[in-house]
This record gives C-alpha cells, structure tokens and sequence, in this order.
C-alpha cells in the first residue's frame, strides 16, 4: 500500500491523535466500533456535571477515534451535520465544519474481504468506487487512471465511514509548484 510520507516544514507531527465526533448512544456506539469494526475501547471519562461521557476507540496505528456522548446533545442533521447519503448512492455534501467522512486504511488483500465481512454483519455498504480524475471522479472499473479504491458505510449515528487503502497509484502532487487553486 502507497501511503503519504510528505515532510512538514513548520510542525513535526506524527499522524493523527484521536479524531472526536458526537454519539446519540453511549453503548450502540460502543457495541458497533468494538462489536462490529473491532476496534478496542481503550479509555472512558466521565465528563464534569453529569454532561455525559467521553470514550477513545484504538483505531490502529497508535490513532483512536473518540466520541463524546453528551445528555443533553442536538440530534444530527442529515444533509447539514453530517451526509444524506454515502458516496456513490446519494448526495454526500455537508456543511462547514461538519465531519463528512473518516476514512480507515485497509490492507489491499483484505479489502473485498472485509466488505463483505461488514455486509454479513448487516452493515449498509456502498458500491466499491475507483477514484480517479475523470468528470465523475470515480469508475466502477480500475483502470490506469485509479489512484485509490475504496466504499463507505455508516455508524448507528449516521456517521459515513469509509474503508481505503488499495492504492493503485500515488495521488499526490509531483511538482507542488504546479498546485493551481481556484476560488469562486
């Protein structure tokens, strides 16, 4: 697998610490992140005032994926907060500053296999995207313009989650001089 190694010139960091999202349902989330995906709890805080709780999943790589449970929290807003739908199948936009998506790496060889896994847990998965730089910016074949395969799938929460990694090609700028952005 093809992963990112590009230095930062103004801050030496070393990956990803935790990421926090928000949860309606302290146990539903932990039975989905450690009963269906796996991942560890490692650590659970009781927040100050009875506000709720906050808890860390161990994602791999020395990341986890933290969640605060709060008593007292809005419900999400699908198509604002958070996507109405995953990509592939419906509208995946969402508003400033929302989480649209967390995407886990997955080793390639394991890649069909751990979507049907997901499919046979009951899990809703999206179709298998090829992300290139067509129009469309996906094919549903692989073809030399591929850069990285992955799907998408969401929490109990209506959190879209993506598994990737089969990287077919590196997607990273050769000539950063050569980055042109464009502003409405």
């Amino acid at each position: 697998m093809i992963k990112p190694d590009n230095r930062n010139a103004e801050f030496e960091l070393g990956g990803i610490n935790h990421v926090a999202l928000v949860c309606a349902d302290m146990a539903r989330t932990v039975d989905f992140y450690s009963g269906v995906l796996g991942m560890p709890l490692v650590k659970s805080v009781d927040l100050p005032g009875g506000m709720g709780q906050h808890f860390f999943f161990d994602a791999g790589n020395g990341d986890c994926v933290a969640f605060f449970w709060f008593t007292q929290a809005p419900d999400g807003a699908p198509g604002i907060s958070q996507p109405a739908a995953l990509p592939g199948i419906g509208e995946f936009m969402s508003a400033v500053g929302s989480l649209n998506h967390l995407a886990f790496h997955v080793p390639a060889e394991k890649f069909d296999e751990y979507r049907k896994r997901l499919k046979e847990k009951g899990v809703r998965v999206g179709p298998v995207l090829n992300h290139d730089e067509s129009p469309m910016q996906a094919s549903p074949t692989v073809h030399p313009g591929v850069y990285v395969r992955s799907f998408y799938f969401q929490d109990p929460d209506g959190i879209t989650l993506e598994f990737a990694g089969v990287y077919v090609r590196s997607f990273y700028f050769q000539d950063p001089d050569g980055i042109t952005l464009e502003f409405a």
